[in-house]
């Protein structure tokens, strides 16, 4: 897996549910266009005896029946379906979407240097050389209540944050009510927005996506107030590091083009329901889109917003996500002479350390001894565990460890099969939050 990945979330600085059956009526849709498009072909074909003749290279020839339009025309502008549809899809959507500007005046903040460092990683826009640094991200309505989600990294470190609203010059503050740092999320409140001005987006179902389905894009790319681009779901088979402790996530691949500032918009279907998160783009080195752009799929939304409404603010806004507490390595970054040589199977994460107190230190697991040889490549002695599968699936590749205990609850039981000295067994641990010391390596 190429993990070079030059992130930049969408709005800012620039991780699962399911409700209405937005992907049946999608294909619906799309079975009803096809069967059309077939049936005005059978016709044309019974109607119009059109002799076949030879062509040269270059020559213009007829593709349509006369009398048959390509496309229906509104007052002289052309409207294919597809562009219908998109255009109604913004027109009741965009009342929904909100453009965040945030403000921290005290630099020297841990927050603050957080964020500036974010914003030079995902190269957002900032607020130059002054005192205050600043920058913008997009959001959109959740709730009747005024609940905007957005990205983690478009809100944190932020002293003051303020909105604004589609086709209003007016601005409201908001406050952070809850963040999700490990999946990049975020719900912020604002105060005063007249209730008939706020239109929550209908959430849809991430899980029944399909490669090829159309994508759109709204927010505020680069500051401009409000932005569309249109696309499709490029892959559904993506992961990507996601939030603060870099957690590889599966996440939405679109071409929809996402730039800074998009940071935390949503990413709709042709039904206008939301799919996803706009959080990321491979820049490819030019700090812009390059046709490549993630989104944190909306079932992940859809999971953790209770917890996010249920925020009070201050030290209790951080949901905190589950940990083992140990450092690992991937067994198949070793040679296959040193696994060999260590009895170590050929896929698995073989773990380098335990921390004391931690989840995995209180269900006995024990690290090997894993030192760098040369090349910078590990090298490691069988006298510790390997865990080959989490809950009773194999753990084809050592990411999937983080990913898989990420997506459980504080309190969980997992069981974990793991090999030592040749002996496999199965060590069942209880999950917990873990705070990691500062300079270990998670």
């Amino acid at each position: 897996m190429n993990r070079n990945l030059s992130i930049l979330a969408l709005t800012g600085t620039l991780a699962l549910g399911g409700i209405v059956g937005y992907a049946a009526n999608e294909r619906t849709a799309q079975t009803q266009s096809t069967q059309s498009q077939s049936t005005q072909a059978q016709s044309t074909q019974a109607t119009t005896s059109m002799p076949t003749t030879s062509t040269t290279r270059g020559q213009m020839v007829q593709t349509l029946a006369p009398g048959q339009a390509a496309a229906n025309y509104d007052n002289g502008r052309a409207r294919t379906e597809s562009e219908a549809n998109t255009v109604q899809v913004v027109k009741d959507r965009q009342g929904g979407l909100v453009y965040i500007s945030v403000t921290e005046s005290a630099a020297s903040t841990p927050e603050a240097q957080l964020r500036q460092r974010l914003q030079r990683q995902f190269g957002l826009p900032d607020g130059g050389s002054g005192e205050d640094a600043t920058g913008t991200g997009s959001g959109f309505f959740v709730s009747s209540g005024g609940d905007i989600i957005t990205n983690n990294h478009v809100v944190e470190g932020a002293s003051e944050i303020t909105v604004r609203l589609h086709g209003s010059k007016a601005t409201y503050k908001a406050k952070v009510v809850a963040r999700a740092p490990d999946f990049d999320l975020a719900l912020i409140r604002a105060e005063g927005v007249p209730a008939a001005d706020i239109n929550p987006l209908p959430l849809g179902n991430s899980d029944g996506l399909d490669v090829g389905l159309k994508a759109i894009a709204m927010g505020a790319p680069f500051g401009l107030d409000f932005s569309v681009s249109e696309g499709i779901i490029s892959s559904l088979e993506r992961t990507v590091p996601v939030g603060t402790r870099g957690v590889e996530q599966n996440v939405i691949q679109t071409d929809a083009a996402i730039n800074p500032g998009n940071s935390g918009g949503p990413l709709l279907n042709s039904a206008g329901q939301v799919i996803g998160v706009n959080t990321q783009i491979l820049t490819g080195g030019i700090g812009q889109s390059a046709g490549v752009g993630f989104a944190i799929p909306v079932n992940t939304v859809k999971n953790l917003l209770p917890q996010l409404q249920a925020g009070k603010g201050g030290q209790d806004a951080v949901l905190r996500t589950p940990s083992l507490g140990i450092g690992f390595t991937d067994v198949s970054d070793l040679t296959g002479a040193e696994r060999r040589a260590a009895s170590l199977p050929e896929t698995g994460a073989l773990v380098g350390r335990v921390y004391p107190g931690s989840p995995a230190d209180r269900a006995g697991l024990k690290g090997s001894t894993v030192t760098t040889g040369s090349g910078g490549a590990p090298t490691a002695r069988n006298d510790g565990d390997v865990i080959v599968a989490v809950d009773g699936q194999p753990l084809t590749d050592a990411s999937d460890l983080p990913r898989t205990i990420i997506g459980k609850q504080i309190g969980d039981d997992v069981k974990l099969t793991v090999r030592r000295a040749g002996k496999t067994r199965d060590v069942t641990v209880q999950l917990q939050a873990f705070d990691f010391p500062q300079s270990a390596d998670q």
